[in-house]
């Protein structure tokens, strides 16, 4: 993650943020007083959050491990061919 002063950042405001957007990439932005904050794009934000959720929530990801081993051995769900229509179509 790149870092710059905040008189950078307020000198420079709209190039940074259109970089945090386009380029998916978080800017550190540091205070004189030694604080710091983050520019990240809200798709970005939400993607965290979503990981997070997940990461922390012991259900799903004892579900993960457990179509991971069954996908690993081959012994998973197969979904009929009617099943895989209805959820590709839009």
């Amino acid at each position: 993650m790149d870092s710059i002063s905040v008189n950078q950042f307020r000198d420079n405001l709209k190039a940074f943020v259109e970089k945090a957007v386009n380029d998916h990439m978080p800017l550190k932005v540091t205070r004189r007083s030694g604080e710091a904050f983050v520019v990240i794009s809200a798709d970005d934000w939400e993607r965290e959050q979503e990981t997070l959720y997940v990461l922390q929530n012991n259900s799903l990801m004892r579900q993960i491990a457990e179509s991971m081993t069954t996908h690993t051995q081959g012994s998973g769900y197969i979904p009929k061919e009617a099943e895989i229509d209805e959820i590709t179509r839009f």
